[in-house]
């Protein structure tokens, strides 16, 4: 008898299922025996969070200011002299939360910059009273292993100038390892330690030697985008015998001002420059030698920031736009003196040299006849102004994580200003001024609920 072909398909479809139900169902008690042997051995993943905070701040005297009040850039550049104070320079409290195996987040408020009147211009991360004033630093989630040897990172978070990667430590700010003495000098200059943005971080071997990390953000840190550029952040990075040698090569790009109409200084007079176009980018190279008794680090960078030299014409009146590069290098050491029976340092030292020259590019504005002023749009970027800055101190570690400093910080002054005429040109009568900022301090370090 002939059987039509849609009954064929139909009992060979049905007899597939039943042997695959079968097949299933055995599968499954062996599955269930099995399991039920191991139930002791395999620990299910639970949900767990860590609460933790951190602090740092110091008493200073200052015993010496510069007469020009330079170096807006960093945290006494307007104390004046003679001026002792106890003061907090970073607090922070954070909640660290592991969803999954494969998300965890990141939240955590902080409390810096601050320094209000009189002694500095600027407000700070104050309120209007001068109290204290939180904001959200990172707040993130990390999809870990979104594809083999990758983690992808959404929210405020640590840029790949500094942030880490979740392996052993590899940027300037994780090796140079005293942020509670002093910032990179990077970070002293304005490139963004955190960003709102998303990032890719991944390693090249299963052990992390050779990794990379890449992100675009919006370049205002803490504050709500208020530009259509974008920031992007890139490194590379590769450690060798057994990672006591680190490199690190960084760079990032952002446009500042594009297609923007700049006006005559003179009514009635068309701007030759037209469009204004401004942007910046930072090629900066990092290598250490990093172990528990000694550590050897360096960081130089180049940044040129186009059309950041506002010029203003002698004989025609006009604005025009000039392009200004800085070039800045840091060398610095830390190591271990005594070490309690565990291994652990119970005092060490510090010690480092930054030096900062953004006068790449001024001659060639200041030996054009129709220059008559300029100044720089980026302020930490003034181009008259070259700086180099000593910190040198010991750490006294009576227990983990809390850390007393002496330390010695000090900043000089080298520029072509007169004390009467801030915008003088290079001129060979001008000589330059010099000053420095020098202040003693006790700095106190502590970590709670790491």
């Amino acid at each position: 008898m002939k059987l039509p072909l849609i009954q064929i398909t139909f009992y060979t479809v049905f007899l597939s299922f039943t042997t695959t139900h079968i097949h299933g169902q055995t599968m499954a008690e062996g599955n269930a025996r099995s399991s039920s042997m191991v139930t002791d051995t395999v620990e299910e993943f639970k949900p767990h969070g860590q609460l933790w905070g951190c602090a740092f701040g110091d008493f200073a005297y200052k015993t010496n200011a510069d007469i020009l009040n330079r170096g807006g850039t960093n945290q006494y550049g307007e104390v004046p002299a003679n001026t002792s104070l106890f003061q907090f320079r970073r607090i922070y409290l954070g909640f660290d939360y592991e969803i999954s195996k494969r998300f965890s987040v990141q939240f955590t408020l902080s409390s810096e910059n601050d320094y209000g009147a009189p002694f500095s211009a600027t407000q700070g991360d104050l309120l209007q009273n001068n109290k204290f004033s939180p904001f959200i630093k990172y707040a993130n989630i990390r999809w870990k292993n979104i594809w083999r040897g990758t983690d992808l990172v959404i929210g405020m978070q640590n840029t790949p100038a500094y942030g880490k990667t979740g392996r052993d430590d590899q940027t300037p700010e994780e090796v140079w390892a005293y942020r509670s003495v002093e910032r990179t000098i990077s970070d002293i200059y304005g490139t963004p330690c955190y960003d709102m943005g998303a990032s890719l971080q991944g390693w090249f071997d299963r052990n992390g030697n050779f990794g990379y990390n890449l992100m675009a953000g919006n370049g205002s840190m803490a504050k709500p985008e208020s530009d259509p550029n974008k920031w992007f952040y890139g490194n590379v990075y590769a450690k060798f015998l057994n990672k006591r040698i680190i490199i690190n090569l960084y760079q990032d790009y952002e446009r500042l001002n594009w297609g923007v109409y700049v006006p005559a200084v003179k009514p009635g007079m068309a701007s030759p420059n037209g469009a204004w176009y401004h942007d910046r980018n930072m090629t900066k190279l990092f290598a250490a030698w990093n172990t528990k008794l000694l550590t050897v680090g360096f960081e130089g960078f180049r940044n040129t920031i186009m059309g950041d030299m506002r010029v203003v014409g002698k004989d025609d009146g006009n604005l025009y736009y000039r392009t200004s590069a800085a070039i800045a290098w840091t060398f610095f050491v830390r190591g271990r003196i005594l070490s309690n029976p565990a291994g652990n340092a119970v005092l060490g030292y510090f010690a480092r040299y930054d030096n900062f020259d953004p006068t790449g590019n001024l001659s060639s504005i200041v030996n054009d006849p129709n220059t008559k002023s300029y100044t720089a749009v980026t302020g930490p970027y003034d181009p008259t102004t070259k700086q180099q800055f000593i910190v040198a101190g010991l750490d006294f570690t009576p227990y983990k994580n809390i850390h007393f400093m002496p330390n010695l910080w000090l900043n000089t002054y080298n520029s072509s200003l007169s004390q009467n005429a801030a915008n003088d040109l290079l001129n060979p009568g001008v000589s330059g001024i010099k000053g420095t900022d020098v202040v003693w301090r006790l700095s106190f370090y502590y970590v709670y609920g790491k």
